[in-house]
């Protein structure tokens, strides 16, 4: 009986912690080192930013956004918002760090556009980088609080408008103003030159040719039904995902084209730096780029943040309450492709899945049962995280928060111990694999699973389907 015990508490001491053992212990872990000390975060481009900043210059330009480019927009929001604060626990941010109010959405926007209202723009370089650190750090503009606020109120546009004033005063965090100098330079947000890009989707070409004789990158096709577009790192870190969208067009029998000049990222950091000009030339491109190949429509890769900037917001800067070519996210497409037969399933994916929700495309645009289906039809099951849909939880990547760099990462993660938590949950029911649709969702979630060690997959819709569709033209193994 003794020995029976002795193997038993063994047993027990050797067992593997749940997800959410693994989450608390990643915290105390992080408390104990000092990582919550967010004010000893130093970012030279906001230190550089302020030290030319003055009294004069930080009042006129803070008057100047408010008077001639917000309007009655935010005045309406302002004047109606009551302080209910019914949106705090809508906010991930509020929700990992204790429930500190100031990190409420009512309680960011108190500490920036209020402020910069009530002192009538008299704010010192100091609080100019507060604001900026609030706006660019602490908010996604997910808009998941709009969700919860009683009145409509835009939270998310209102920190916007922070983030353009800090622009225009040039109090920016320096990785992300060095990926909106990318953008200015050379259309693209990785510094990929012209030549890079070509190589790369010959390169890819390539690749898949081993797998499909047949099949090719057109380049330069004018006339075709689609212009496929994607974001910079694709053809910088993640290029298996053009071979993968080429083997899926190639096989559903797509006529389509890639360009091979300038306009072919439709990522945006410019837009959430503020630097609303840059995004506007960056979406001049894009559009121009489909209108001279004279293709049909724009089809969009996995990404949340840059179909905002191609279909809400870069466009309505330029001028045109609607994009002058009509675009179609992927998650969209593949749903079309499915219903319509095109692509079809040869294996399930051997696993059930849970479905992250893109802030952007759902919240932005309501793609969340066409994600799912696409999910369901490759995969044995989606299994849902709590809560989903219009009400998941962002990423803590998206806004440009991630593209905010290295000094702000462990901010980043601590500040989404509520999607650790969803994560959590779906681990601890065997759910091993996370299709999240979006390229922010899943930097951002690789580095919440790998820090709070939950040991957990993320997948693409694209690389589910490729991995289980139908592929006739290809040679066998």
């Amino acid at each position: 009986m003794a020995e029976e015990t002795t193997n038993q508490q063994t047993e027990e001491t050797v067992a593997e912690p749940s997800a959410f053992e693994r989450i608390e212990a990643a915290v105390a872990k992080a408390r104990e080192a000092g990582k919550y000390d967010f004010d000893a975060i130093v970012d030279d481009g906001l230190e550089e930013g302020i030290k030319s900043l003055t009294p004069d210059k930080i009042e006129k330009t803070i008057n100047e956004v408010l008077q001639s480019e917000t309007g009655v927009r935010l005045k309406a929001y302002v004047d109606t918002c009551v302080h209910c604060g019914l949106c705090s626990e809508a906010c991930h941010v509020y929700m990992s760090l204790d429930k500190d109010p100031k990190y409420s959405p009512v309680g960011k926007v108190k500490r920036t556009m209020w402020k910069m209202i009530d002192k009538k723009g008299k704010l010192t370089p100091e609080e100019v980088k507060q604001c900026s650190i609030i706006a660019s750090t602490e908010c996604n503009l997910c808009r998941r609080c709009l969700q919860y606020c009683p009145f409509g109120i835009d939270i998310g546009y209102i920190l916007s408008t922070v983030r353009r004033i800090c622009h225009k005063l040039g109090v920016t965090p320096l990785y992300i103003q060095d990926t909106a100098h990318s953008h200015a330079s050379t259309q693209n947000q990785m510094w990929v030159k012209e030549d890079e890009w070509i190589d790369t989707l010959f390169w890819q070409e390539d690749e898949a040719r081993d797998e499909i004789p047949t099949i090719r990158i057109p380049l330069e096709k004018e006339g075709a039904d689609f212009m496929y577009s994607v974001i910079g790192p694709e053809p910088k870190f993640r290029t298996q995902l053009i071979y993968q969208a080429a083997a899926i067009f190639d096989q559903a029998g797509l006529d389509w084209t890639m360009p091979a000049t300038p306009g072919w990222d439709n990522s945006d950091m410019a837009m959430y730096t503020g630097d609303f000009e840059i995004m506007a030339r960056n979406k001049k491109y894009h559009f121009e780029c489909a209108q001279r190949l004279r293709v049909r429509k724009i089809v969009m890769g996995e990404c949340g943040h840059a179909f905002r900037s191609v279909y809400d917001v870069g466009n309505r800067w330029l001028g045109w309450k609607m994009p002058p070519i009509p675009i179609i996210h992927s998650i969209q497409f593949f749903y079309e492709l499915l219903r319509d037969g095109k692509i079809k399933v040869k294996e399930k994916f051997p696993e059930y899945v849970t479905f992250h929700d893109p802030c952007n495309t759902v919240r932005g645009m309501g793609l969340h049962e066409m994600g799912r289906q696409v999910a369901e039809a490759f995969t044995l099951g989606v299994k849902d995280m709590t809560p989903n849909r219009e009400y998941n939880y962002c990423c803590n990547a998206g806004g440009g928060v991630i593209n905010c760099g290295p000094p702000w990462k462990t901010k980043r993660v601590l500040a989404n111990k509520a999607k650790a938590e969803q994560l959590a949950r779906m681990k601890d029911q065997g759910v091993n694999t996370v299709v999240a649709p979006c390229h922010n969702c899943h930097g951002g979630l690789e580095d919440i699973i790998h820090d709070y060690g939950l040991e957990m997959e993320l997948k693409f819709l694209g690389d589910i389907i490729y991995e289980c569709m139908e592929k006739p033209g290809a040679v066998e193994e």
